[in-house]
């Protein structure tokens, strides 16, 4: 068996103005591919897989349409000469935004499918937080979609889908693939499955994958950001008996519709000002105070210091605040040096138009060694906050992130962390966690958002109509 693999993952919030260029993914072609540590569960499988190329970045704004046109050629370009192909693996994410350009997967994944012809089966793997279209689905032949949120079974996904396409290469059989779009799309901050009513809906999952006559069922909650009409939650199942597939797709389409209003936000939420204030008052700690606005990982720019202004103006102490992006200011620290004081202005050096800058005299605790700049990072305090400047956009998700800072969130009073639901290594620590429902491009209130191309009527923009789910076949599956 001759299975192709590549792909490209990122997720894109079209309100989001700073664009991704190539220098912002991390890229992996050829051998280097199959050595990755993303891709090494590959080597369990008896097939011969045959790499291309695979870009990754953390969620931002559009894609430049010039990056994506070069990733694409290049993908195609490798491809070409591996045909004729048994089998694809597709790793995405599935809200990926390209600028002037919509359904940018479909483009892909339909550029591809006319690439290796209709002999070969395709398999793709996405984030729960993608979009799809019945565009993309007519090129594919089985799909799979994370499960949890936050995402701690990608690379269970990554197998499931590898799994069908095997399966399906040693066994001859051709799949059904099918949809059930539901005309509700809410953050993933109020569809953790760590929460319900999410927890319940996922855990129905492998019941209905036990199904005689089903491969894999997966549930989309979509991702709210995107301003397109493809913008959608849905249940999308692959198998080999039709009518099970389409019961339990509509059936499970339904029940997500059903509890549409029951989807709250997981843990405590406010304005900033609000979750300063109990933040600041908390008896326990660490609190734990998510930035949701600003997300870098859902979509945010990663740089507005609202929240940092306003932990100044009250006079938070023992605050740990990691970070926001800031080139200028992070190289100003390294010319300066450890212990330098210095004058900084802080924020909106990005999106100069979404927030103010916080101008103030900062000492420069801790410099990142790295010989790597855009990797730079400096801890910086004023008065009893320490706060972490970056020249790039990153999270800081993980304790390590923090630890290699000379920090120690475990220790802080208060901890700030531009994020919606919180890591599954900080949310043990939080106590208890703060969500502020800030302003910013992945704004946790999406109807104070522009909806200039999203399908009307969609919850919760829309909440007077009625839904009863329908099934669509894939192309490739009307014919089995």
């Amino acid at each position: 068996m001759r299975i192709a693999v590549g792909g490209i993952h990122i997720e894109c919030s079209t309100y989001n103005p700073i664009l991704n260029e190539e220098k912002d993914f991390r890229v992996v072609r050829g051998e280097e591919l199959l050595a990755n540590p993303y891709f090494a569960f590959l080597g369990d499988y008896d097939a011969e897989f045959l790499p291309t190329i695979h870009a990754r970045a953390i969620a931002g704004g559009p894609v430049a349409r010039h990056t994506y046109e070069a990733f694409k050629a290049e993908f195609l370009e490798r491809l070409k000469p591996l045909l004729p192909l048994d089998g694809l693996y597709l790793a995405m994410h599935g809200a990926m935004y390209v600028e002037g350009m919509e359904d940018a997967e479909g483009d892909w994944i339909g550029a591809t499918r006319a690439l290796v012809g209709d002999h070969c089966m395709i398999s793709a793997s996405y984030d729960l937080h993608g979009n799809v279209t019945q565009r993309i689905l007519d090129a594919l032949d089985m799909y799979s979609t994370y499960r949890t949120a936050p995402h701690i079974d990608v690379e269970e996904t990554m197998r499931r889908s590898v799994s069908m396409l095997v399966k399906s290469l040693k066994t001859g059989v051709k799949p059904v693939l099918l949809w059930a779009p539901i005309p509700v799309v809410l953050p993933g901050e109020r569809t953790s499955t760590v929460d319900e009513p999410a927890k319940s809906l996922y855990a129905e999952l492998p019941g209905i994958d036990a199904l005689d006559g089903v491969w894999d069922a997966s549930l989309m909650v979509g991702y709210v950001w995107a301003d397109e009409p493809r913008t959608t939650a849905a249940a999308i199942m692959t198998g080999t008996d039709r009518t099970v597939l389409e019961r339990e797709a509509k059936r499970l389409a339904k029940a997500y519709w059903d509890v549409r209003e029951e989807f709250v936000f997981g843990c405590e939420t406010g304005s900033i000002e609000e979750c300063v204030s109990k933040a600041i008052t908390s008896p326990t700690g660490p609190v734990v105070l998510a930035e949701s606005g600003d997300n870098p990982t859902g979509g945010g720019v990663g740089d507005r210091a609202d929240l940092l202004a306003e932990l100044i103006a009250k006079g938070a102490t023992g605050v740990v605040f990691a970070g926001i992006a800031d080139q200028a200011a992070t190289e100003t620290c390294y010319a300066a040096g450890v212990g330098a004081t210095l004058k900084l202005t802080v924020g909106a050096s990005l999106d100069t138009k979404g927030s103010k800058p916080v101008t103030g005299r900062f000492l420069v605790k801790f410099l990142h060694e790295t010989a790597d700049a855009a990797d730079r990072q400096a801890v910086v305090s004023i008065g009893g906050i320490d706060l972490v400047l970056s020249a790039k956009r990153r999270p800081y998700h993980n304790i390590v992130d923090f630890i290699r800072l000379g920090l120690d969130p475990r220790t802080a009073k208060i901890v700030v962390v531009k994020s919606g639901y919180l890591s599954p290594e900080l949310a043990p620590i939080a106590n208890p966690n703060l969500m502020a429902l800030s302003a910013g491009v992945v704004d946790q209130f999406v109807e104070r958002l522009p909806r200039l191309r999203k399908e009307h009527p969609t919850y919760p923009f829309d909440k007077d109509f009625s839904f009863e789910p329908q099934a669509f076949l894939s192309a490739r599956s009307a014919n089995r």
